[in-house]
């Protein structure tokens, strides 16, 4: 079929306009490539960051979603390692805003970054020579702002009479959310950017419910020494294992299960393993786990409090931050 002339040019013109217009189509950011920066000391001179935002409100139930609550819930478990989108471009390279306050006695800071909020707070009589560090990674239905400050983390980490320095960084809200960090090294590499100086002693990551999503992709951190999941596991297991018994430096490694809502899978995880030792319920006081307990490679307790109350009755975290190789104050 043979077009007029002046068919043809009004052909080509609209095309010539449809590859414009798809030539202006914004791009997704590409993610930033990460790269280190010298760190100062913890007690370095802040920039100010702007005041921390107030939590969001719940996001709705996702099916499959970890429970809110002691019920059991089913987590899908993803076919592989979820993958991070960038919330924000970041060159990676310059020095991240802060805001300092003291807070329970000790300093804290909220650093504002591309992946969310950070919280980081170190006790009195923090010693950076022999201290540890604790990651703690959120659940869902909150962010870090809203866990921080709703779960009275630091008032739980200074009962834990630890010398370390605790990090809480924002993380998945619900299954549609991307995992924020990754890799820990950014998120180390971020705390730096901070102008803030990391210890050298252990490394315990704790994790609440859907934060497993996150735990899961740092087993193999060569720096990581213990686990701690607070009825969390709904999935990952594969991941867990290499960290406990068949990954590169397993055999250095600690970790603790807790299950209320996840209790049927956290006690079949633990069964898989000779060394593991189990327990029925929190104790009261340290003393009263015994000595087979507190050195287990890995522990299994199934808690008397439900799910929420794991991260909120300050019966639990300062408890098994006391079942780890940090250093007492």
């Amino acid at each position: 079929m043979k077009l007029s002339p002046t068919l043809a040019i009004a052909v080509l013109s609209a095309i010539a306009q449809l590859g414009v217009a798809r030539a202006e189509d914004p791009l997704p950011d590409e993610e930033p490539a990460a790269q280190a920066t010298s760190a100062a000391d913890v007690d370095a001179e802040d920039a100010d960051a702007d005041a921390a935002p107030a939590a969001p409100a719940p996001a709705p139930a996702a099916p499959g979603a970890p429970a809110a609550s002691g019920t059991r819930a089913r987590v899908a478990s993803p076919a592989s390692r979820p993958t991070a989108k960038p919330r924000a471009a970041d060159d990676g390279t310059g020095r991240l805003e802060k805001k300092e306050d003291t807070f329970q006695g000790g300093r804290h800071w909220r650093i504002k970054t591309g992946q969310g909020a950070v919280h980081v707070w170190v006790p009195p009589g923090y010693n950076r020579e022999t201290a540890g560090t604790v990651v703690y990674v959120h659940g869902y239905y909150t962010d870090a702002d809203g866990a921080w400050r709703d779960h009275d983390l630091a008032k739980q980490f200074k009962a834990s009479k630890q010398n370390a320095m605790f990090i809480v960084p924002d993380a998945p809200a619900a299954n549609e959310q991307p995992v924020h960090w990754p890799a820990l090294s950014d998120l180390r590499r971020a705390v730096t950017r901070a102008n803030l100086r990391l210890p050298e002693g252990p490394i315990v990551v704790m994790g609440h419910s859907g934060a497993f999503r996150t735990v899961m992709q740092w087993v193999d951190h060569r720096l990581v020494d213990q686990i701690i999941l607070l009825d969390a596991l709904y999935a990952g297991e594969a991941a867990f294992d290499e960290f406990i018994r068949s990954g590169k430096h397993a055999d250095e490694h600690k970790m603790i299960v807790v299950g209320a809502g996840t209790a049927q899978d956290s006690a079949s995880f633990a069964k898989k393993y000779k060394f593991a030792v189990a327990r029925e319920g929190f104790p009261a006081t340290l003393g009263a786990f015994t000595k087979g307990e507190r050195r287990a490679k890995l522990l299994y307790i199934r808690s008397q409090y439900e799910h929420m109350s794991i991260v909120t009755s300050q019966k639990v975290i300062p408890l098994l931050l006391r079942v780890t190789r940090l250093k007492a104050l």
